[in-house]
């Protein structure tokens, strides 16, 4: 088994250089080659791909762009290998992490994988409670809040593992962004497919993203979710309304206040408390855990305000998506 590492990039040419400089301290004994796809780029990474092309394996492609999705599409078509492995350009990878998912695969293959995430010490304190927000099982992130079985797991294209028979099979990404992961996972599974976690093969994920980006980010991600479920209905699940229930609850609890019933806001208030918390003990840092409840509560709000948004459009009105939010749809 060759593995080939496909990296999308978009005007990020420092991302790129600390993407392949991990990589190029790689404890796998084994070949495996990279495939990176500039996307249309007007800031090119092409200068720091030349400067590992001695102590790495390395093709560099640039197209059109046309989004993440088709443009990981385009790097599984022009690999070699037998094994996709989709890492975004912002992620910082292990030493160990091929010789984790080597192993993983020998103990019980499955044809699409996903790992998850984690945050260095080097990174930002804002990073770190972006991280958190997206990795807790406080919140809506991590495995879902354990909505997710591990063998039943909905890979993230940031860190996921897809072989070139189900590639084949499914045809790959499709042009919804965001919102392909889930996308490909639940065609995978309708085509006979099985899709796992691997725990053990984390990746480093810097997120460069401020908040207000954030915020557009987890507001895009709110809005991609009824279009899934109204594409594959048998997959809905309650706990993704709950970031709409949580703001709309929060809501209710000021309003109770004219009546004078707090006990509603002592529950948010708890909440935030532990929020707070967990955040500051897990990063040593009570700066972290502020910032924590900060991105926690955007990416509640920027969620669930796009969840409602797309949910009343697109479930209740019957609007088609691709009208209904054409931003959400690359043209390929």
């Amino acid at each position: 088994m060759i593995f080939s590492l496909i990296i999308p990039v978009y005007n990020r040419p420092d991302e790129v250089d600390e993407l392949l400089e991990s990589l190029s301290k790689s404890d796998y004994n084994e070949p495996f080659e990279i495939v990176l796809v500039e996307d249309g780029s007007s800031i090119p990474c092409k200068d720091v791909v030349m400067t590992y092309q001695g102590k790495l394996n390395i093709s560099y492609y640039f197209k059109e762009n046309s989004g993440p999705g088709d443009s990981r599409n385009f790097g599984m078509q022009k690999a070699r290998g037998d094994y996709f492995i989709i890492f975004d350009s912002d992620c910082i990878i292990p030493p160990n992490y091929l010789t984790e998912v080597r192993k993983a695969i020998n103990e019980e293959y499955v044809d699409c994988f996903g790992g998850p995430d984690k945050a260095l010490d080097s990174f930002s304190d804002i990073q770190k409670a972006i991280n958190f927000a997206m990795t807790s099982f406080l919140t809506t992130g991590g495995i879902r809040g354990g909505s997710e079985k591990i063998n039943k797991f909905q890979p993230r294209s940031f860190n996921m593992g897809i072989s070139k028979k189900a590639f084949e099979a499914s045809k790959g990404f499709g042009n919804i962004h965001p919102g392909e992961d889930p996308d490909l996972s639940i065609r995978l599974w309708n085509l006979g497919f099985e899709t796992r976690l691997f725990s053990e093969a984390y990746v480093y994920h810097k997120r460069r993203i401020d908040w207000e980006k954030f915020s557009i980010q987890v507001h895009k991600f709110g809005i991609a979710r009824p279009i899934l479920n109204s594409w594959y209905p048998e997959h809905n699940k309650i706990t993704f309304f709950f970031p709409t229930v949580f703001i709309l609850g929060l809501l209710l609890a000021f309003l109770l206040l004219i009546f004078n019933i707090d006990i509603l806001l002592q529950l948010y208030f708890v909440y935030f408390v532990v929020i707070f918390l967990t955040a500051s003990v897990r990063n040593k840092s009570v700066k972290i855990g502020y910032l924590s409840v900060i991105a926690v509560w955007k990416q509640f709000y920027g969620y669930g305000m796009g969840f409602l948004k797309s949910f009343i459009k697109i479930i209740l009105l019957k609007k088609k998506p691709q009208e209904a939010f054409p931003r959400m749809f690359f043209k390929i």
